[in-house]
């Protein structure tokens, strides 16, 4: 079975040539000969719209006892202090590898940890990186690199401590070296404003226009948390949408990530803009954030996509029912998205924020995403055919995915990345190497 645009197929030949899908074909009685049959549901790779990929060697680490967004930051910026290229690669490839078996097939990294301990310059000044994108195509995903303006150590602050890994001095220093960055086959260049506490705001049009002038992607941070709206609103009498309205940032290419605490005026500037929204659910209940208006944003034509942020978990599925099931919370009441939505947010509208406009649908033309989910684990068993999107959105887990394929790949297979031997045991080591076997 294919999830498509017209819902539910059966017995569907996908062809597939150059890494593009040339025919998709129903009701096909029998598989062509030479075909690899793929049995349970077949959907679109999955794109994962906002990743730190580092975040990953907190998971667990955070967990214990009590605390706010605030004191876990301190506890990332501890594990951010100890990377430097070698180990970044190391670690981003089996994140990514990760990322692949939970059938992600682009991530789109919120990249800001730039430079050396104290600030000084690698001899490459993009060796962060370029050893994310190599991470990347390691791992047999795609990635558009969101090279992070992150300036200042909050608004009207000077960076300190591990803060001077992420500044370039100022957006035009910003430009200057994400200017020699390449995009290539698996990798987009795009850009992020870290948000208005790591930006001051005179600067962000600097950052919107280089993005205007080539079209790429721009996101940002916004809204995460209501301190940041206080000293927004302190510092510049403005929400933090209404600064990047001013900026010249909004418009279609631009995604607020969070977007937790909005005024009824912000959904407005973001639905007429065309600007998207990138939901992290398990983040934002992980981090106490809180609970974004979802449905006010849908119904302000706000193109809303999901990203797995912090790591917490690496689950597509759960994000996606996340939207549904935070909004029940929200509102006491069922039924605001629908599966075919939910899996768009997660396949076609994240690949189109990260600039991959042509792929996350199963149709001619489209790149050659595609992951397959069994219906027989203990999760899925007892699936209704026509109700398979349904059970798969509200009930699957990573490991309930077979096969992947990315741009016409065979990336995951049996359930084992093809790539990347023992994956687990790929990231403990990593981990290891970060923080150890003790506390980050």
């Amino acid at each position: 079975m294919v999830h498509t645009r017209t819902g539910i197929e059966r017995d569907v030949v996908v062809e597939i040539a150059d890494g593009r899908i040339t025919a998709v074909r129903p009701d096909v009685p029998a598989p062509p000969p030479g075909a690899s049959v793929r049995r349970g549901l077949t959907v679109p790779g999955f794109a994962n719209a906002h990743s730190h990929a580092f975040h990953r060697v907190l998971r667990g680490r955070t967990q214990a006892g009590s605390g706010t967004f605030w004191t876990w930051r301190d506890l990332m910026y501890a594990a951010a202090g100890k990377l430097d290229p070698d180990t970044y690669l190391a670690l981003a490839r089996a994140v990514y590898a990760e990322m692949a078996l939970a059938g992600i097939t682009a991530v789109g990294e919120f990249h800001y940890l730039h430079h050396a301990p104290g600030g000084a310059r690698y001899d490459d000044p993009n060796a962060m990186g370029h050893a994310l994108a190599e991470a990347a195509r390691q791992a047999g995903i795609r990635i558009t690199l969101l090279d992070t303006c992150y300036i200042a150590g909050g608004v009207g602050a000077e960076p300190t401590g591990t803060q001077l890994r992420f500044g370039d001095g100022d957006a035009d220093g910003w430009a200057a070296r994400v200017d020699a960055l390449k995009p290539a086959d698996h990798l987009r260049i795009g850009a992020a404003v870290h948000s208005v506490r790591g930006v001051p705001a005179d600067q962000i049009p600097t950052v919107a226009a280089w993005t205007a002038e080539r079209g790429a992607p721009l996101h940002a941070h916004v809204s995460e948390q209501p301190a940041e709206n206080h000293a927004c609103l302190e510092a510049y009498g403005r929400t933090p949408v209404e600064v990047f309205d001013a900026a010249g940032a909004l418009g279609p290419r631009f995604t607020a990530v969070h977007a937790t605490h909005l005024t009824d005026r912000d959904i407005a500037l973001l639905g007429e803009s065309g600007s998207g929204v990138c939901l992290c659910p398990t983040t934002e209940r992980d981090l106490a954030d809180g609970i974004g208006p979802a449905g006010e944003l849908s119904r302000a034509q706000v193109p809303l996509s999901l990203g797995t942020d912090s790591q917490a978990f690496i689950d597509m599925f759960e994000e996606a029912r996340a939207v549904e099931l935070d909004e029940r919370l929200r509102t006491g009441s069922r039924g605001h998205f629908t599966t075919a939505r939910l899996l768009a947010q997660a396949t076609r509208v994240g690949h189109e924020s990260l600039g991959w406009d042509d792929a996350g649908r199963i149709e001619p033309g489209r790149r050659a995403d595609l992951v397959t989910v069994g219906l027989d684990s203990v999760r899925l068993a007892g699936t209704i055919p026509r109700l398979a999107s349904e059970s798969v959105v509200f009930a699957a887990a990573p490991p309930d995915i077979t096969h992947v394929v990315v741009d016409g790949r065979t990336v995951v297979a049996d359930g084992v990345h093809t790539l990347v031997e023992d994956v687990p045991g790929t990231l403990a080591a990593a981990i290891r190497t970060v923080v150890g076997g003790g506390e980050a």
